[in-house]
């Protein structure tokens, strides 16, 4: 008999990178059998329709035992964690949930940081204590648990982020040939993708290879623009304009549905990361550009690095618009460089895709969920 599992996350229409992975992550465990339903964070009542079968108010002084009660229900629990998503300080609420949750508990940590304040490596520790098992997306991730948080490696298992199968087939030379190049860089916007250093980067390929059409697609992410506003793409489109790149780069601030972002994905020859960031141990994007088959050019965060070391991309220092330039330059007018690239990340692409991810939550669950079953025997 297959496992029932309660997933407790953001989730649509919630508009952010947990509730995307969630909501990917939940429709292919249903199309492997398995029994789900989602306990949804909002910060105002929505109304559950399935798979949403409770929703987990922000600031409601009774959320965290009846969202506990509601995952009782299930004979699993998987917590999505991410610091941002839960109240409280740091997210410091999901302790007080995963205090009176019953079953047995499979947290999956989308981050893992080397440097947190003592209240993060608090949050965390709790989670771990009350965790029956512990899921990582990279390899870095689980070193960090197990330096850091003194967990037994036995305890987690890593498991790659997951993407749909967006393969498209290859082009023809004289197709390459004719159309202009198009380089991409996509998701939520917020200080810290690095958008800047790879407007520079076009600035200073100009004059060295033909420049490649820049498109920068995703709206603002919705916190960010709570707070600042557009004040970051403003600052983007300012230094685009100051850099004569106008005609090059194409800023396109809409929120895409699955089918359409994948469409965009396909039509690019290149996926940029220029990610300031050198902590980050998950990234979709990462994850469904090389199961895309696109060549990447990233920054050296963790997650770049496990996944193109083996040819699929180039990896560059953060902040380091030269280096970047260097690396487009490669890609777009060495022959054979872009495509060797490309075949590597399609030798990939089979472990990254959603069924095969999927079967691998379900291992996880269904082994949790024997060793409580034993535990009560």
């Amino acid at each position: 008999m297959s496992v029932r599992l309660g997933v407790l996350s953001t989730y649509p229409t919630t508009q952010c990178g947990i509730a995307t992975f969630s909501a990917s992550l939940v429709r292919h465990l249903r199309a492997a059998g398995a029994d789900v339903g989602v306990v949804r964070l909002v910060d105002e009542p929505q109304g559950p329709t399935p798979p949403v079968v409770h929703e987990w108010v922000a600031g409601d002084d009774q959320g965290a035992p009846r969202a506990a009660a509601a995952l009782d229900e299930f004979d699993v629990a998987l917590i999505q964690h991410e610091y941002g998503i839960f109240g409280g300080p740091d997210g410091e609420d999901v302790l007080d949930l995963v205090a009176q949750v019953r079953v047995p508990v499979v947290t999956v940590l989308h981050t893992v940081l080397t440097r947190p304040t003592p209240n993060q490596h608090r949050v965390l520790a709790g989670l771990v204590e009350r965790s029956a098992a512990l899921v990582t997306m990279t390899t870095t991730a689980r070193d960090r648990l197990v330096a850091g948080w003194g967990v037994a490696p036995a305890r987690v298992t890593v498991v790659p982020h997951g993407a749909e199968d967006n393969r498209a087939s290859a082009p023809t030379t004289a197709t390459t040939r004719t159309r202009p190049r198009t380089l991409l860089t996509w998701g939520l916007l917020s200080q810290g993708k690095g958008i800047e250093w790879a407007l520079l980067a076009l600035a200073e390929l100009r004059g060295r290879a033909p420049l490649p059409t820049y498109r920068v697609v995703g709206q603002t992410h919705p916190r960010v623009l709570e707070q600042e506003g557009e004040a970051y793409r403003d600052r983007l489109t300012a230094l685009t304009r100051q850099l004569g790149l106008a005609e090059s780069v194409q800023f396109d601030g809409r929120y895409l549905s699955g089918p359409d972002l994948r469409a965009v994905v396909r039509c690019a020859d290149v996926v940029l990361l220029p990610y300031d960031s050198d902590e980050q141990v998950t990234s979709g994007v990462l994850t469904e550009a090389v199961a895309a088959g696109k060549p990447v050019i990233s920054t050296r965060f963790p997650h770049a690095v496990e996944l193109l070391s083996s040819g699929a991309g180039i990896l560059v220092p953060q902040r380091d618009p030269s280096a970047m330039a260097t690396a487009l330059e490669r890609v777009l007018t060495v022959d054979g460089v872009a495509d060797a690239m490309a075949d590597e990340a399609r030798r990939l692409t089979a472990a990254l895709l959603w069924p095969a991810v999927a079967g691998r939550y379900l291992d996880v669950a269904s082994a949790a969920r024997l060793v409580a079953v034993a535990a009560t025997i």
